[in-house]
């Protein structure tokens, strides 16, 4: 039943299945939407934000003594995500983990190689071991181990391995919901996007949000799998040869995450299938 407080276009997603994406998925989004700050708050911060970003981007860019701080980052974006991040906002970044280290794992397991992904936070403080820093890390080790694409036949298409993957139960996500924690999941990426260029060497940053590009190779090598081309149409970030900057970050970031969103419901569909 479609919320009658919300706009008509916002009804309308609400009720779109179109897309392979789980409803809870959904339903956790448009509860962000619903977030008043997010209309109010975040215009204004992300023009701060994108403007001193941009700063620090271009001062990490002089040949100067590189420095990072994993530790201090993580340590700061826990904080942070426990007083201040929106429940809501704080599941969606849980689920993230969750989807991209499913769709790497299916990747690797049928691929022929072993590497394996084991980065599954189900509460924010799980984030300091299983951190953002390692979730890049893994994708980009993934990729150097997968080697050239191989075409499936339809045989092995039949046969699809998913001893790694995890399914996603939300009931399994812990998050003790405080009277601060208002802000939504842009404006909070907002203020993280300065931090990361600050504490990471300039090539690992420029690495991060380039990595988003590889959605398309995924996308790729997944359809090739399971013999499905349509699959990169569902990524927004494309050709990893390109290497971008800081411009246009938070829309490159969010549909990186609606990308994998999209792919591991799809995957998930057609493992439950397989079972049945």
């Amino acid at each position: 039943m479609a919320n009658k407080t919300r706009s008509p276009y916002l009804q309308a997603i609400s009720q779109d299945d179109s897309l392979p994406i789980e409803h809870v998925a959904v339903q956790l989004w448009l509860k962000d939407l619903d977030n008043g700050l997010r209309w109010t708050l975040r215009p204004i911060l992300q023009f701060f934000f994108a403007f001193v970003l941009h700063i620090v981007w271009f001062i990490k860019r002089l040949p100067l003594p590189q420095f990072s701080a994993h530790s201090l980052l993580q340590k700061t974006i826990c904080w942070f995500c426990t007083y201040f991040v929106s429940k809501e906002a704080n599941l969606l970044i849980l689920r993230h983990f969750a989807t991209e280290s499913n769709i790497l794992n299916f990747l690797a397991e049928n691929s022929g190689h072993d590497h394996k992904v084991n980065l599954y936070p189900k509460k924010i403080s799980d984030m300091l071991t299983q951190t953002f820093v390692n979730h890049d890390q893994e994708l980009f080790d993934c990729f150097i181990k997968l080697g050239a694409v191989k075409r499936s036949d339809s045989e092995t298409t039949k046969k699809h391995r998913w001893a790694a993957w995890q399914p996603i139960n939300m009931d399994e996500f812990t998050i003790e919901q405080k009277v601060t924690q208002i802000l939504d999941f842009e404006t909070s990426h907002a203020l993280f996007m300065c931090l990361f260029c600050l504490l990471l060497k300039r090539d690992e940053y420029r690495d991060a949000i380039n990595g988003f590009n590889l959605d398309q190779s995924i996308a790729i090598r997944v359809g090739n799998i399971i013999d499905d081309n349509t699959l990169t149409e569902y990524a927004y970030n494309k050709y990893p040869q390109y290497l971008v900057g800081p411009w246009n970050l938070g829309q490159r970031f969010l549909m990186h995450g609606f990308f994998t969103e999209h792919l591991y419901a799809k995957l998930e569909a057609m493992r439950i299938s397989q079972l049945e």
